[in-house]
């Protein structure tokens, strides 16, 4: 290993002829918070005492040994997995992980059945979000929140409920605001005829939803929408349009538009959406993943659209603003191993845009100096900003380079292989 110090010392030396402080950049991205998501650990099947695979459009491919099976396991996979990924994490529970000892249905859980997650979270200092789980139940076969049988919506509706109660709930065990993202995979294989009714109906819904919990504390609900889904290609009712609206129309703090990286045509990216959705909203929760031409969910990778992603971010001031989560699902690999490699990419993506002089290349664009901001986005592609990612990953004791790598197969080993 070469000697990290002098190394960051090096690169403290290049940046501050740019005016970076480096210190300071490393202070920002380590308390900027990323929500590390429970379901890579076991392929989102969770923790309900029931039969049945995923359904909704959602589809893990692989068959990797060592999967959790239990609460205990999963939130012990964590722990590994957070052990090497550097600065402030949350963790993003989805409702189909709740724990009880008999079966419980989504609209009867309440706080008691998320009492070990909240307890363990407190124990570690660290906050957790949740997520209704509109998918993977007999009810959602034909529509949830969208559903033209009225019992259907109104039990999906009662979910939306609960989930906002313990959303609060882990508020303040936790006392770190919950993020509650709302998703619903509702659509049609074919075109339907009927667009506006489904939509009339989600609007109802959450607006029941929303009124019905209007005292909760501590809670920001994260609308997301989705082109389409395995099963649902033709129509989707939580379109792209439809949640902007809705969130815009809502006119509330705690609203608040959901961008996930994989939800969008193939063309399109978030980086591209964040300026427009912040000139109307003060927030914005992000669902970092990696499309390989649809919602593929593949692991982050530190690559163009992420680093754009965090460059808008940071370019705008906005970091702080926005509530940053990963969204992916692997099977065909390690799973302990995904966890790091795209939280890693997610915290590094993140420093890549904070180690940029962006007053310098603003002032070349208010100037009109297109050249010379061209000039200075391009230089700085190259420069020595592995120095500084190397020193904060030993700083934060996560394991420099690869040094992680082997314990991950360690754990593999003594532990997941044994289950």
């Amino acid at each position: 290993m070469y000697d990290i110090e002098k190394g960051y010392e090096l690169a403290k030396e290049y940046y501050a002829q740019y005016g970076i402080d480096v210190d300071k950049v490393l202070e920002i991205c380590d308390k900027t918070p990323i929500s590390m998501h429970c379901w890579q650990g076991d392929d989102v099947n969770g923790l309900e005492k029931k039969e049945g695979g995923l359904t909704g459009g959602i589809q893990t491919t692989g068959n990797y040994p060592g999967a959790a099976r239990t609460g205990e396991e999963l939130r012990a996979d964590i722990e590994k997995a957070m052990s090497y990924i550097p600065g402030e994490l949350k963790v993003n529970v989805h409702a189909n992980y709740q724990e009880a000892d008999t079966f419980v249905d989504r609209n009867e859980i309440g706080p008691e059945h998320f009492e070990k997650w909240a307890n363990w979270a407190k124990e570690k200092g660290i906050g957790l979000d949740f997520n209704p789980t509109y998918f993977s139940h007999p009810k959602a076969e034909n529509g949830t929140l969208s559903c033209s049988d009225e019992e259907t919506r109104k039990f999906w509706i009662e979910h939306g409920i609960r989930c906002r109660q313990i959303g609060e709930y882990f508020y303040k065990t936790t006392g770190k605001p919950c993020v509650i993202n709302h998703w619903t995979p509702d659509g049609d294989k074919e075109f339907p005829v009927d667009t506006l009714g489904p939509r009339m109906r989600l609007k109802d819904s959450y607006d029941q939803i929303f009124k019905a919990t209007e005292n909760v504390e501590g809670v920001i609900d994260g609308i997301e929408s989705k082109v389409f889904g395995i099963g649902l290609e033709s129509f989707t009712a939580g379109s792209h349009e439809f949640c902007m609206g809705y969130v815009m129309k809502a006119n509330k703090d705690h609203i608040i538009m959901t961008l996930d990286t994989g939800h969008y045509h193939p063309t399109e990216v978030v980086s591209a959406k964040l300026a427009s959705v912040l000139t109307f909203s003060n927030s914005v929760l992000l669902h970092v993943s990696r499309p390989i031409r649809w919602d593929s969910d593949h692991v982050v990778a530190f690559d163009d659209e992420t680093k754009s992603i965090m460059e808008e971010l940071v370019r705008m001031n906005k970091l702080q603003d926005t509530y940053i989560a990963t969204d992916f699902f692997d099977a065909s690999i390690n799973r302990i191993a995904a966890w790091v490699i795209g939280l890693r990419n997610t915290r590094k993506a993140m420093l890549y845009a904070l180690l940029q002089p962006v007053e310098m290349m603003k002032k070349a664009e208010a100037d009109g100096d297109v050249s010379a901001r061209l000039a200075i986005t391009q230089e700085f592609k190259a420069a020595p900003f592995a120095l500084v990612w190397d020193y904060y990953c030993q700083k934060t004791n996560k394991g420099v380079g690869l040094e992680w790598l082997d314990e991950v197969r360690e754990y593999e080993k003594d532990v997941l292989l044994k289950r």
